[in-house]
């Protein structure tokens, strides 16, 4: 097979979960995090956004209605990643979690992005995170990006909802 670069321009369109209860899953992606509904599919999935796009995220019980979560220890999805344009953005996301007394498992500088790590209530994975422009990512001195993962300052990010 030919060697394939796939064009930059990609992207990540959605992703659909299977959850356990769309109510309760509904009310974390679009009371908690600020998803948009789009629309229903009868009363089995849930398709929602940000902005009116037809859909970021489906919610679905075609298979898992009223199941347990996926083991942790199995092959499946790590997590969800969803892209905040800005880092005060993420930090109002921040502030709701914590005014809702939701559980955060993690909070990341990666480098080159920081992020607030959750799982919703099926325990799929969350990642809310905002990417810092390219000119301010590290760099290896080839050259190459250097990711790595510091302990994010929670109280730095928290004094941007602040600013106006």
């Amino acid at each position: 097979m030919e060697p394939y670069t796939i064009p930059a321009q990609t992207r990540i369109g959605h992703v659909h979960l299977k959850v356990a209860d769309l109510k309760r899953a509904m009310a974390f992606y679009c009371d908690l995090l600020g998803f948009e509904l789009i629309t229903m599919y009868g009363d089995q999935a849930a398709f929602i956004s940000a902005g009116g796009y037809h859909h970021h995220i489906g919610l679905n019980t075609w298979y898992s209605k009223g199941a347990p979560p996926a083991p942790t220890r199995a092959a499946g999805l790590f997590h969800t990643a969803i892209l905040y344009p800005t880092r005060r953005d993420l930090a109002v996301a921040l502030q709701r979690l914590l005014d809702a007394d939701y559980p955060i498992t993690g909070a990341s500088d990666h480098g080159v992005s920081e992020a607030i790590y959750l799982n919703d209530p099926d325990q799929n994975g969350v990642e809310l995170y905002w990417d810092r422009p390219r000119e301010q990512w590290p760099h290896h001195p080839d050259g190459s990006i250097e990711m790595y993962t510091r302990q994010l300052n929670l109280e730095g990010l928290l004094a941007l909802q602040k600013e106006v």
